[in-house]
C-alpha cells in the first residue's frame, strides 16, 4: 500500500484470550510428564517406543541452556549447543470424548519441529517462533492410551544472529471440541469510535467438522461484552446457517467507552458463544481494549488523538540464564522496570514472541511492533567464532522462506491481531542490510553460489526483489487485518533507487540512519518516518522530540541478550540499557532522565580526566583513594541540581546541560555520603544518593512474592552482600551456595556477568557487583517452600515462601 497522501487514521478494537492465544473448545496446559530425550533416534516415533528411561520433565524446555557453554559452539547463539531431541508423552483420552474434535496445539517449537500420534506423522513446522496446531481426531483411539512424538531438528545450531534456544520452549494446549465449533483465532474486532460511542465489528469464522454434504446447521452466535468491574454492559445474539464453513458479522454499538492507553490500558472482556439448539456448544473468553491510532506524515503517531513520541526498546526473547523458556512472571517484571525508566513501546526484536509477552504489553501499556522476519530468502552472516570477527555461516531460516514465508507470516496475524498492544506489523529488519545477501561481494560471489549448489536457494540475488518480496507480505498482512499500517527496519534500501520497498510500505523504519531524516522528509513528504533501531546518543532522541514528523525512537537494546557475542568467552551481547538480572544500568537511568514524567536524580562517578566528555555509563560508586579527583555526573529531569558531601555542598547548583543532558562537577575525594538534591522552579523534587561501602559482612535476601498460590508460581529472589552499615558492596563476588526444599525448584541463577561460561543452572553461583537473583518455582504448595543461602564466613540467611 502506497502512502502517497496518506494519513493512516485507525480506529480499532482488539482482544485476546488470557493464557494462551484467542481460540476454542474445552482447553487444558499440556506442559507436565513429557519424556524427553537429546539426540536423535530411528524410530523416535514409534507408538510402543519404551522411554521409560529418557529424562522426564515439564514444559516449556530449553535444552540449549541447560548445556555449559564451549567454545566450540557458535558465538551467535552465545557458544551453547545446538542438536536433535526427541519429546514423548502419553494421553489416555476417554471414551465418551468420542464423537469431539481433538486437537493439539503448539506455542513454539524452535525449530523444524515434526509431530507424531500412534506412531503417524501429522505435520512439520520449519520456523520455531510461529505458533501452530494440528487435528489429531483422525488418529485418535478413544477409550485408549494415545502417544504423541516430537522431533526437534536444531542441528543447524548456527541458524540465527542471536540466541534461539532449543526444543518446545513455549506452552501446549490440548483441546477438545464440539465438530461445531469457533475456528482457531476465528474471532476478529475493529472498531469505528466517534461521539462518544464504539461501534464494535464482530467477524467470528465457524467450522463444522462433521458436516454432510447439501445439509447446513441452524446456529446462534452470543456476543457479551462486560467492563473491567464484570458488569455486563452489551450483548448481541445472531443467528446463521452453517455448511462446512461459515463467517458471521456481527456490530455492538455501546456509548462512552473507556479508551486503552499507555497510561491507563482499560480492558473490556468479550465471551463469545456458539449454541445449537439452545445449548452452548462452544465459548471463548477475550479480552478487549479501545483505541484509536493515527500516523501522519507532518505531524508523527497519535494515540487517542494525543500526540506521542515512541519512547521505545528493542527486546529479545530470552531471559539469561533461563534462554527462551521463560515464565510470563518473568515478562512481568522485566516489563515493569522498563516503565520504570519511561519506555512505553517495544519492538519485538525479531521474531513474533510468546503470547504471555502482548498480554502482558495490553495490561501494562506498551505500543508493540511485531515483527516477523529478520531474513528472507537470503541468508545473513551468522558469527561463529565472535561478532563480525572470522569467517560467518550462512545457515538460517532462509532455506524455508520461499515455501512458508506467507504462510508464517498470515498465522502471527492471526494469532495476533486482536491485541490492541500491537500498532504495526514488521515484515522485516534489516533484510537490506549492508553486509549481507544484497550488496556483499563476497556473499553473492561465493557464499550464494555455494547455497545454490546445495539447493537451499537461488543465484543471484537482485536488489529489486526486495520490492517483490515486499508487495507479496504486505498483501498478505493486508488480507488479514486491515487495522494497522505495515513496516519494515530499513538499513540501505532509504538510500538507492533499485529498489520499491520503502515505497510498499505504509510506515518507514529507519535503522542508524537519524542523519537521513530531514533530507528524506523534504525529498518524500508523504513518507511516515521513526526510528526502528537506534543508539543511545542524546542526538538521537533531540532529533525525535526538534521534529514532530518523527514519531518515536526505538533503542538497541531494552535488555542484555544472550548470542550475538563477541569472542569466547562471551557469554551473549551487553547492549542493554538493563542487564539480565533487572539491574538498571547506568545508561538506564540516563534514559530514565530523558524519558519519564516523574522527577528523577542519578549519582555517578569515575576517575576525572581531562578532555574526557561527561559519561552516561557512570557507575554509582564512592569508593576510591583519599584526595583523587573524581568526576561526578548527575541524570535527571529536573531544571538544576546541587552536589553535597556529608551534608556539606561540594559543587554549586548548575542547570541541566541541553547539549549533554549530564550536570558536571569535579570533587576530590573524601569517603562518605554523596547526595545530589534536583529543583525545578527553586523547589527540590529528586535526590540521589551513593556513600562509601566498608567490606562484606552479611548476606540478604528478599522475594518479589511471600506465598504461592498455585504450582507453578515463580519467585524472583533478589540476593546482596552487604556492608556492617547495609549497603550493598559494588565489588563483592562472593560464591554463594543454595539448598531448597523438595517442593521448590530452582530454575536457573542470573549474576549478569557475561564473559563466564558459568553453569547458570546449578545451585552454585558468584555475585556480580554484590547483587545476584534467583529464579525458584513451586512444585507443591501445601507446605512453605524453604531456600537456605549460604556462603563461608558468613551467617547463613533462610528465604521461606507460605
Amino acid at each position: 500500500m502506497k502512502t502517497h497522501h496518506l494519513i493512516i487514521a485507525l480506529l480499532i478494537l482488539c482482544i485476546h484470550l488470557t493464557g494462551w492465544a484467542q481460540g476454542f473448545g474445552d482447553r487444558s496446559l499440556f506442559n507436565d510428564n513429557w519424556s524427553f530425550h537429546l539426540g536423535d533416534l530411528r524410530y523416535g516415533a514409534r507408538e510402543y517406543l519404551d522411554h521409560s528411561d529418557w529424562r522426564v520433565l515439564n514444559l516449556p524446555h530449553d535444552w540449549s541452556v541447560e548445556d555449559k557453554a564451549c567454545s566450540h559452539y557458535a558465538s551467535c547463539q552465545g557458544f551453547l549447543p545446538g542438536g536433535i531431541a526427541w519429546y514423548r508423552k502419553s494421553i489416555d483420552v476417554p471414551a465418551e470424548k468420542k464423537g469431539q474434535q481433538v486437537y493439539i496445539y503448539f506455542g513454539g517449537v524452535y525449530n523444524n519441529s515434526e509431530v507424531f500420534i500412534n506412531g503417524k506423522w501429522v505435520g512439520k513446522r520449519p520456523n520455531g517462533y510461529i505458533s501452530f496446531m494440528y487435528d489429531l481426531t483422525p488418529y485418535v483411539k478413544f477409550g485408549q492410551k494415545n502417544t504423541i512424538a516430537v522431533r526437534v531438528d536444531h542441528s543447524e545450531e548456527a541458524d540465527s544472529r542471536w540466541y534461539t534456544g532449543s526444543g518446545i520452549y513455549r506452552d501446549v494446549y490440548w483441546i477438545y471440541a464440539n465438530p461445531i465449533h469457533i475456528d482457531l483465532w476465528g474471532v476478529y474486532y475493529t472498531t469505528e469510535v466517534s461521539q462518544n460511542k464504539v461501534s464494535l465489528q464482530v467477524e467470528t469464522k465457524l467450522v463444522n467438522k462433521k458436516h454432510v454434504a447439501g445439509s447446513e446447521t441452524a446456529v446462534t452466535v452470543m456476543q457479551e461484552l462486560f467492563d473491567a468491574d464484570g458488569k455486563q454492559i452489551a450483548s448481541l445474539s445472531t443467528q446463521a446457517s452453517l455448511a462446512r464453513r461459515a463467517t458471521l458479522d456481527q456490530t455492538i454499538v455501546f456509548p462512552n467507552p473507556n479508551l486503552w492507553s499507555v497510561k491507563s490500558p482499560y480492558l473490556y472482556t468479550l465471551k463469545t458463544s456458539v449454541k445449537r439448539s439452545g445449548t452452548v456448544i462452544d465459548t471463548t473468553t477475550s479480552r478487549v481494549g479501545i483505541r484509536t491510532l493515527q500516523f501522519d506524515p507532518n505531524t508523527g503517531f497519535a494515540l487517542n488523538g494525543v500526540p506521542t513520541k515512541f519512547k521505545g526498546v528493542c527486546i529479545h526473547h530470552d531471559a539469561g540464564c533461563l534462554g527462551a523458556a521463560v515464565p510470563k512472571a518473568v515478562w512481568r517484571r522485566r516489563l515493569k522496570i522498563l516503565k520504570d525508566i519511561g519506555c512505553n513501546a517495544i519492538r519485538t526484536a525479531h521474531n513474533p514472541q510468546a503470547t504471555d509477552l502482548y498480554e502482558l504489553c495490553d495490561e501494562l501499556g506498551f505500543l508493540v511492533i511485531d515483527e516477523a522476519y529478520d531474513e528472507w530468502e537470503y541468508p545473513k552472516n551468522k558469527w561463529i567464532t565472535g561478532w563480525n570477527h572470522g569467517e560467518p555461516g550462512l545457515q538460517g531460516s532462509a532455506t524455508h522462506f520461499r515455501e512458508w514465508g506467507k504462510r508464517d507470516l498470515q498465522d502471527l496475524i492471526l494469532r495476533d491481531r486482536n491485541h490492541p498492544s500491537i500498532i504495526m506489523w514488521s515484515i522485516g529488519n534489516e533484510v537490506d542490510y549492508p553486509q549481507d545477501p544484497y550488496s556483499h561481494p563476497i556473499l553473492n560471489q561465493e557464499g550464494i553460489r555455494q547455497k545454490h549448489r546445495a539447493g537451499h536457494i537461488p543465484s543471484h540475488p537482485r536488489a529489486e526483489r526486495l520490492g517483490e518480496i515486499a508487495r507479496d507480505l504486505v498483501t498478505v498482512a493486508k488480507q488479514y487485518d486491515r487495522s494497522r499500517p505495515v513496516t519494515a527496519g530499513l538499513a540501505a534500501s532509504i538510500m538507492s533507487n533499485e529498489t520499491a520497498y520503502p515505497f510498499l510500505l505504509d510506515v518507514v523504519g529507519y535503522n542508524y540512519q537519524e542523519s537521513r531524516y530531514e533530507q528524506d522528509h523534504q525529498a518524500y513528504p508523504e513518507r511516515i518516518l521513526y526510528g526502528s533501531e537506534n543508539g543511545r546518543s542524546l542526538s538521537a532522541w533531540k532529533v525525535v522530540t526538534d521534529n514532530d514528523y518523527i514519531m518515536g525512537q526505538f533503542l538497541w537494546t531494552g535488555y542484555d541478550f544472550l548470542g550475538e557475542s563477541g569472542r569466547w568467552p562471551s557469554r551473549g551481547s551487553t547492549a542493554g540499557h538493563i542487564d539480565c538480572a533487572g539491574n538498571i544500568k547506568p545508561n538506564g537511568y540516563f534514559r530514565k532522565a530523558l524519558w519519564s514524567d516523574e522527577p528523577m536524580a542519578y549519582i555517578g562517578t569515575y576517575q576525572s580526566r581531562s578532555g574526557r566528555r561527561p559519561s552516561m555509563y557512570a557507575p554509582a560508586l564512592w569508593n576510591y583513594k583519599a584526595g583523587e579527583k573524581i568526576r561526578v555526573v548527575c541524570y535527571t529531569n529536573c531544571e538544576e541540581a546541587e552536589l553535597l558531601l556529608n551534608g556539606k555542598s561540594v559543587g554549586q547548583r548548575k542547570p541541566y546541560d541541553k547539549d549533554t543532558g549530564i550536570i558536571v562537577w569535579d570533587v576530590t575525594y573524601s569517603p562518605g555520603k554523596l547526595e545530589v538534591l534536583a529543583y525545578n522552579n527553586g523547589e527540590q523534587k529528586a535526590r540521589g544518593t551513593v556513600e562509601t561501602t566498608g567490606k562484606p559482612a552479611c548476606i540478604s535476601a528478599d522475594t518479589d512474592t511471600k506465598d504461592f498460590v498455585n504450582r507453578g508460581d515463580l519467585a524472583h529472589v533478589t540476593v546482596s552482600i552487604r556492608d556492617e552499615q547495609g549497603h550493598i558492596v559494588p565489588f563483592a563476588d562472593t560464591e554463594l551456595r543454595f539448598e531448597l526444599s523438595d517442593n521448590v525448584a530452582l530454575l536457573g541463577t542470573e549474576n549478569s556477568a557475561t564473559r563466564v561460561p558459568d553453569n547458570f543452572k546449578d545451585n552454585v553461583q558468584r555475585c556480580k557487583n554484590g547483587k545476584l537473583l534467583l529464579y525458584v518455582q513451586s512444585l507443591d504448595t501445601s507446605e512453605p517452600a524453604i531456600i537456605r543461602i549460604s556462603a563461608p564466613l558468613f551467617e547463613d540467611v533462610v528465604v521461606t515462601i507460605d
